[in-house]
């Protein structure tokens, strides 16, 4: 996806089994994250930074989803055990990570992989994607604070 577009409606079932759509954030904006992999270094870091900062994105009118192919259960304990207090998305079969076009070819350590590509869209009240943070852009420790600046323009 790109900017301009407009998320899916049924974007998957989070961490408490409850279905999580586009209409249920209506009027509201959405920080979009994707992960590789709960209770990781870099995502729990990259969790942690958003879940510290959510006051005040939620200040400036935004909500927090997480999405990994992580199960419901991994997202559970992830969330559990850091505190988290925001939607994480199971999708375990890739249908949104697909859809947004963070599910993809990577190299990590000189190895060629498929997987989630550590993506955040900061999407408007309308379901429109206006800015994109792409792998190379994201510095885990501090993601919240790069969105808010971003922000604050």
């Amino acid at each position: 996806m790109n900017i301009g577009d407009k998320i899916p409606e049924i974007l998957g079932k989070d961490q408490n089994g409850k279905e999580i759509k586009a209409s249920d954030y209506k009027g509201r904006k959405i920080v979009l994250y994707s992960y590789p992999k709960a209770s990781t270094p870099g995502c729990t870091a990259e969790a942690c930074s958003l879940q510290a900062h959510k006051a005040e994105l939620q200040a400036a009118g935004y909500e927090i989803i997480g999405v990994s192919k992580d199960k419901e259960a991994a997202q559970k304990k992830f969330a559990d055990a850091q505190g988290l207090d925001f939607p994480l998305i199971a999708d375990t079969d890739t249908t949104l990570l697909q859809t947004l076009g963070c599910w993809g070819e990577k190299v990590a350590c000189g190895r060629r992989t498929i997987g989630t590509l550590r993506t955040t869209y900061l999407v408007n009240e309308e379901g429109i994607i206006e800015k994109i943070f792409t792998p190379k852009e994201i510095k885990t420790k501090i993601h919240a604070e790069q969105i808010l600046d971003y922000i604050k323009g």
